[in-house]
């Protein structure tokens, strides 16, 4: 009730505006400064004429004079207005609340306290604005509303903008070290007629037109290797995928996702170039490789560690999985409280048992080497057919990519693809589908080459400090709101998630 009383007021100075002649949405102004242009060189700008536009966030109105502060996008400056200098414009300000976006003209000065203010000798109203910020001003500092009405985040949570500069500060140094190195970036689609490239759900839709039924994509995988297959030799991907699952601290069905294809590279030449990458984009956004996460140092420092899965499972487990039966395999992972079938073989089972590791594998760190059933698009291992040549980079316990040297084998890639689709006739929802374009795209010959997805969001999260993927995706994926009984409070979003 209180905020609807607060929206009727501003409604009546906007038609108060309007009837003196004001237009309360401005068509465009002539804005020469920014804050952070002004507070980062006083010297330069003091008793100089600026011009600045943003929102208003405070105001401090005594009478005959009023400080009020102006919010944009590099940060905040202080305003002075004074009755006496203004004249009846000065008679305006009663109708501004915060919220209000002006545009102002002035001379640039210090207060007797020190703050750099503009002393205003002309603004003017560019948009009204009918909702109250919460709480006046001082935060919207529930979670979930943040995350729903993320345009209000950003004004009363300035800081939350940071996150997102970084962000594209991030994304920047990812396309110079690339395109550095003699890639070329591409876009693969989006809407697909067969998903594939990983293990996981897809979401589902319709080309009404054609009566077509269509996925959005899952991984770039597929796409990214028909082009080498068409002759190009060093392209990525930098966009988003969609996967139909939940959520989770790491997980969004939305999710930003880079994937590298290399010709003529194979899974060791992949390992190098991603620590590579991720040290270079490290130095750019922070100057150095160090970060501290959740209480942990982690040193992006290339080289990293490098263990085959045998040997993490040794490590962190004291398991020699290599002298172990399915049967012994399967009674440990029990004993753990695994979910693992009765038929499983002995390399899933392995699998399995690794999942027990990743939690403990702080700093980054390549896991080689899995068993041969884990993956249908890698090369058999060409030193033990019992594994083949994945690796997964894993930082602060978390899943940081997925690659490996490329299976190029048309008929060993079909006799993988059947196996798989018929999983998926069993009931696997993430089984990999049959794609038979895909395969006669390899039956033209795909070249020796290695690949890498890389989880863009996890990346972002340790290079910003972020607490979850939600609070580096602008608008990440929320569950609809239902009306509220009174008293009741809203329900907690889906936590239900598959491992990717």
């Amino acid at each position: 009730m209180e905020e609807n009383h607060l929206i009727a007021e501003r409604k009546r100075k906007l038609e108060e505006l309007k009837k003196a002649g004001i237009n309360p949405f401005a068509y465009h102004y002539d804005k020469s400064e920014s804050s952070a242009d002004i507070t980062s060189a006083f010297e330069r700008f003091e008793g100089k004429e600026v011009s600045v536009a943003g929102r208003i966030v405070s105001m401090r109105d005594m009478g005959k004079i009023c400080f009020a502060h102006l919010l944009d996008s590099a940060g905040k400056i202080q305003l002075y207005f004074s009755k006496e200098e203004l004249k009846e414009a000065y008679s305006m300000l009663k109708l501004l609340d915060m919220g209000d976006i002006i545009g102002a003209k002035g001379k640039i000065f210090k207060t007797k306290t020190g703050e750099i203010t503009v002393h205003i000798e002309k603004f003017e109203l560019l948009t009204k604005s009918l909702r109250p910020l919460p709480e006046k001003w001082h935060g919207l500092k529930d979670p979930e509303a943040r995350y729903r009405q993320r345009y209000v985040d950003f004004i009363v949570n300035p800081e939350v903008k940071e996150v997102f500069m970084k962000r594209a500060r991030i994304y920047k140094a990812i396309r110079e070290f690339l395109d550095q190195g003699g890639f070329i970036e591409v876009n693969t689609p989006i809407l697909q007629s067969q998903y594939g490239g990983a293990n996981a759900r897809p979401f589902i839709t319709k080309i009404n037109a054609w009566d077509m039924k269509m996925y959005l994509r899952i991984a770039y995988e597929l796409h990214l290797k028909r082009l080498i297959v068409g002759g190009f030799e060093k392209i990525y991907d930098l966009s988003s995928c969609f996967r139909n699952e939940g959520v989770d601290k790491t997980h969004n069905p939305e999710f930003a996702m880079m994937e590298i294809q290399w010709a003529y590279a194979d899974y060791n030449d992949m390992m190098r170039l991603t620590e590579e990458l991720y040290e270079y984009v490290a130095k750019q956004v922070l100057g150095t490789t160090v970060i501290e996460y959740e209480g942990r140092k982690i040193d992006f420092k290339a080289p990293w560690q490098r263990l085959t899965m045998v040997e993490a499972i040794k490590r962190y487990l004291e398991l020699d999985v290599e002298k172990m039966s399915a049967d012994e395999l399967r009674k440990v992972a029990l004993q753990h409280k695994l979910e693992v079938g009765k038929d499983e073989p002995w390399g899933l089972l392995v699998n399995h048992l690794f999942e027990l590791c990743e939690e403990k594998i702080i700093q980054p760190t390549f896991i080689m080497d899995p068993p041969i059933e884990t993956c249908p698009l890698a090369k058999p291992h060409r030193k033990d057919l019992r594994f083949i040549e994945r690796v997964e980079p894993f930082i602060n316990g978390w899943e940081a990519g997925n690659g490996y040297s490329e299976l190029t084998d048309p008929l060993l890639q079909r006799k993988e693809l059947e196996e798989q689709a018929a999983k998926g006739r069993g009931g696997d929802e993430e089984a990999h589908p049959m794609d038979e374009d895909y395969v006669r795209a390899l039956e033209f010959g795909l070249p020796p080459n290695a690949g890498m997805g890389i989880g863009i969001d996890r990346m972002v999260i340790l290079l910003t400090g972020a607490e979850s993927i939600r609070d580096v995706t602008l608008f990440p994926i929320m569950r609809q709101q239902e009306q509220k009984e009174p008293g009741k409070d809203e329900e907690e979003p889906n936590k239900n998630t598959k491992k990717k």
